[in-house]
C-alpha cells in the first residue's frame, strides 16, 4: 500500500499479502492505494470503480484473513473512489515545433507500458536510458526478445520521454530494414556524407531490429563507424533485436561490433504470464471505452500467450466485430471469432502429476501426501481438490484417477462433489480453484 509508512504495525500484515497473491499482482492493484486504518475498519481510496470491483472480487478475502492472523480482528473494508478534481488540469504536454524528424510514435509511451516481471529490467533500463542520456552505465542499451513483446513500444517511449524533457533533441527512430534501405540509396545518390551527417549529430539514436543490417557488409561498416561517432560523443544509443548480441552475425565486424553492444546493458523481454496479458487488454480496453467483461479478457489472455501485438489485434479485431453487428463481447462470439489463433484447449494434456505439484505448493503440503494414508484435514482437502481437478482436467476414468492417489473411485466420487458444491457456494473458493486451474494449465502449455 501507498502509505504504510505511517502504520509501520500494519507492515507485516501487507508483506503477507504481497506474498500471498504474489509481488507483479500486488504492485499492480494495492501498493498505489492509499489507506486509512482506524479502529477496525480500512478505508481504501480508490481512482476509478473498476479498481475497487476488482480488489473486492479478487483480493478482499485475503485482506480480511491477513488481517485476522495478525491482529486477530475482523476488519470492515470500505471502498472510497476518489471524486476528481475540481482543480484546472495541467493540459497535455505539447512538444514544441523540432525541425528534425524523429519518426516517433506518440502513442507509445512509459505511462501506458504494463510493467511486469517479465520486462521489468527492460522497462527500467529504458527509464534510465531516456533520464540518464548518454550516461555510460547506460549506453549503449540493447533489448532483445521474440517479436510482438513491447521492443518498439519501449524505444518509441524513450524518444518520447527525451523529447519531453528536451524539444529540441535531435532523436531518431529507424528500424534496421530501413537503415540498409536509406544507406543504399544514398550510394546510389552520392550523398554518403549527408547520410552520415544525419546519423553521427544525433542525441539519441533508436534502431528497431538491428538483425537485419546484419551480413550486408558495406551498411554493417558505416553501422560500426556511426556507433563509435555517437558512443565516443556520449551520445545515446538504444537498438533491439529478435536475438541476443552474441547470436548476431556481423561476418568480419563481429568481434568488433559484438564487443560494443556487450560493453553496455543488454536485456530480455519475456513472454508475459496472465496477470500481465489481461491487465495489457484491460488498459487497451479502457483506452478505447468498449464494454468488455473480464471473463472475456480472461479467456482471450489465455489462449493468445506469445505475443503482445496479436494479443492487442485480436482485442480490436472483437471489438470491430461487436461493433459492426450491435453485439455485447461474450466468450461465446470471442471463442468463435478468434478460434484461427486461441490456443486449443482440447489439444492440452494435462499431467496428473503437475495437478498434485500446483495444488501441493498451493496448499504447502508434499507429493508424497497425495498417496499417503493421512487422513487429516490439511492433507485430505488438498488431496480432495486435486481428485477433482484430475476429474476435470484430465480424461482419465474414475478408477484411473483413484490408482493415482492409492483410493478406489467411490472415494474420488465423494472428492468431486465436495469440490463442486463448495464451488457453487463460496465464490472466494471457486476463484482460488481457477487460478489454480490457470497455473496448472500455464505449465502443460509451455
Amino acid at each position: 500500500m501507498e502509505n504504510t509508512t505511517l502504520y509501520p504495525e500494519l507492515v507485516p500484515i501487507f508483506q503477507d499479502i504481497e506474498t500471498i497473491i504474489g509481488k507483479d499482482t500486488y504492485d499492480m492493484w494495492l501498493r498505489p492505494v492509499h489507506f486509512v486504518y482506524e479502529n477496525g475498519t480500512l478505508k481504501l481510496s480508490l481512482p476509478n470503480q473498476f479498481w475497487g470491483q476488482t480488489i473486492r472480487e479478487r483480493y478482499h478475502r485475503t485482506i480480511t484473513d491477513a488481517f485476522l492472523k495478525h491482529l486477530g480482528v475482523n476488519i470492515t473494508i470500505i471502498y472510497e473512489i476518489q471524486p476528481q478534481s475540481s482543480a484546472p488540469q495541467r493540459p497535455d504536454f505539447v512538444v514544441p515545433k523540432n525541425e528534425f524528424v524523429s519518426r516517433l510514435n506518440s502513442s507509445y509511451t512509459f505511462e501506458n507500458f504494463i510493467e511486469s516481471e517479465s520486462n521489468r529490467f527492460a522497462y527500467k533500463a529504458s527509464q534510465a536510458a531516456a533520464y540518464k542520456l548518454g550516461a555510460r552505465e547506460n549506453n549503449p542499451l540493447v533489448i532483445y526478445s521474440s517479436p510482438g513483446l513491447g521492443k518498439t513500444h519501449l524505444l518509441h517511449a524513450i524518444g518520447n520521454e527525451i523529447l519531453k524533457a528536451n524539444p529540441s533533441a535531435k532523436v531518431l527512430y529507424m528500424s534496421g530494414e530501413e537503415f540498409v534501405s536509406e544507406y543504399v540509396e544514398s550510394i546510389q545518390n552520392k550523398e554518403s556524407d549527408s547520410f552520415r551527417k544525419k546519423y553521427r549529430t544525433l542525441d539519441c539514436f533508436l534502431m528497431d531490429d538491428i538483425q537485419f543490417v546484419c551480413g550486408k557488409e558495406g551498411c554493417t561498416k558505416e553501422f560500426f563507424n556511426t556507433f563509435n561517432a555517437l558512443f565516443e560523443s556520449k551520445k545515446q544509443i538504444v537498438l533491439s533485436s529478435d536475438r541476443t548480441p552474441q547470436q548476431l552475425q556481423w561476418d568480419e565486424w563481429d568481434e568488433r561490433i559484438s564487443s560494443r553492444l556487450l560493453s553496455g546493458i543488454i536485456t530480455e523481454i519475456k513472454r508475459p504470464n496472465l496477470e500481465t496479458r489481461i491487465a495489457i487488454l484491460r488498459q487497451k480496453r479502457d483506452s478505447i471505452n468498449f464494454d468488455i467483461g473480464d471473463d472475456v479478457l480472461a479467456f482471450i489472455a489465455e489462449g493468445i500467450q506469445t505475443n503482445v501485438r496479436e494479443l492487442e489485434g485480436s482485442l480490436f479485431r472483437l471489438v470491430a466485430y461487436c461493433g459492426m453487428h450491435s453485439v455485447v463481447p461474450t466468450i461465446t462470439i470471442a471463442k468463435e471469432l478468434l478460434a484461427d489463433i486461441l490456443i486449443n484447449e482440447q489439444t492440452l494434456t494435462i499431467n496428473i502429476n503437475v495437478i498434485k505439484k500446483i495444488v501441493g505448493k498451493h496448499f504447502s503440503i508434499r507429493m508424497e501426501d497425495f498417496n499417503s494414508k493421512r487422513k487429516t484435514q490439511s492433507v485430505a482437502w488438498p488431496r480432495q481438490i486435486a481428485m477433482f481437478l484430475a476429474t476435470e482436467l484430465t480424461d482419465m476414468s474414475l478408477p484411473e484417477i483413484g490408482r493415482e492417489f492409492n483410493r478406489d473411485h467411490s472415494t474420488v466420487v465423494h472428492a468431486r462433489d465436495l469440490v463442486k458444491e463448495k464451488i457453487n457456494t463460496d465464490p472466494f473458493f471457486t476463484a482460488e480453484i481457477n487460478q489454480i486451474i490457470t497455473e496448472i494449465k500455464a505449465i502443460d502449455k509451455k
